[in-house]
């Protein structure tokens, strides 16, 4: 068992219970992917394993599972709404490095700056927030340019105990994503011209910046070479501009 498997089991089986989904294409030589990195006895095997579905109102759920030892855990868990809808992506970045964890956990708003919105998304989670960050201090500075894609809602955190990830992270993880899943209950659909597209806008711009600065990049580049990893990125965890060409 890895440290993170609970969590994707959980939301697996949790979403299932919830939602009528289907599975989300995966392009092939994605589901799953290894690499043996080390020499002698600090050789390891690094496994990256691919899930991904879909509903009526989310167009892709999607989840990269690293597996490279005691040293290397990650999982990059992500919901990305269908473009008529005005919900926000769930995000949770769950990483253990040789030198600690660090946790992302939030629902990224599409229009940080709107009231409307964040009365609607954010304000309602912030009780969830402070319950959590009583447990999980603040986990530092983190890009200034990062800063539009996340709400006040954030939670951030760098816990140097594992015992703090398999308990109060996990149970972060699991209010959030519940969270998430009532909002997704009560979205209506969007049908002015003009929302739907300032919504594609809010969703490109965010694809685009997580593709560009994907901070996997580097570790995917030295496990399985830079082809691969830009084609995972833009063809699988980011496909949505990929996804608009080939319908136009």
């Amino acid at each position: 068992m890895t440290l993170y498997q609970p969590f994707l089991d959980y939301a697996i089986s949790y979403m299932r219970s919830r939602l009528d989904w289907q599975p989300y294409p995966i392009p092939t030589g994605f589901e799953s992917k290894s690499a043996t990195v080390g020499k002698g006895k600090n050789q390891e095997q690094v496994v990256t394993t691919s899930y991904a579905f879909q509903t009526a109102k989310l167009r892709q759920i999607r989840a990269a599972h690293v597996q490279g030892g005691n040293s290397l855990q990650v999982l990059n868990f992500v919901i990305f709404p269908r473009l008529n809808y005005d919900l926000p992506f769930f995000g949770a970045d769950l990483v253990t490095l040789p030198g600690g964890h660090l946790i992302a956990l939030d629902m990224q708003p599409l229009f940080r700056d709107d009231p409307a919105y964040q009365a609607k998304y954010t304000e309602p989670i912030l009780p969830i927030f402070h319950t959590h960050q009583q447990h999980l201090a603040w986990g530092g500075d983190f890009p200034e340019e990062a800063r539009p894609f996340f709400s006040s809602a954030f939670l951030w955190t760098r816990p140097q105990e594992t015992a703090v990830v398999e308990t109060h992270v996990f149970a972060a993880f699991q209010d959030y994503l519940k969270a998430y899943l009532d909002f997704v209950e009560q979205a209506e659909p969007i049908n002015d011209a003009h929302n739907l597209a300032t919504i594609e806008q809010a969703q490109l711009r965010y694809l685009r910046y997580r593709s560009e600065k994907d901070p996997a990049r580097g570790m995917f580049k030295r496990f399985y070479g830079a082809e691969w990893t830009e084609e995972y990125i833009h063809g699988f965890l980011f496909d949505l501009e990929r996804k608009l060409i080939s319908i136009q």
